[in-house]
C-alpha cells in the first residue's frame, strides 16, 4: 500500500514540475563546427544553438 502511494506522489509531482512549454518538443541534434542545428521531431522545428544544449521553449507555430 505504501509503495502504491509513493508512486502516485511521484507521478503528480513529475506531472506538475514538468516544464509544459517544452513537454511535446522531442530535439535531437546535428552538429556543426561551430554550433549546432537543433530539430523537433514533433513539430518540425529548427533551431540554432549549442552543441548538446537543447532548446529550452518550444518554437512550434501554434496559430
Amino acid at each position: 500500500m505504501l509503495v502504491l502511494v509513493g508512486l502516485i506522489a511521484a507521478f503528480i509531482l513529475v506531472a506538475v514540475f514538468s516544464n509544459r512549454r517544452t513537454r511535446l518538443c522531442r530535439w535531437r541534434e546535428q552538429r556543426g563546427q561551430s554550433g549546432s542545428q537543433w530539430m523537433c521531431i514533433h513539430c518540425g522545428a529548427r533551431v540554432d544553438g549549442q552543441k548538446a544544449t537543447p532548446p529550452d521553449a518550444c518554437f512550434r507555430n501554434d496559430g
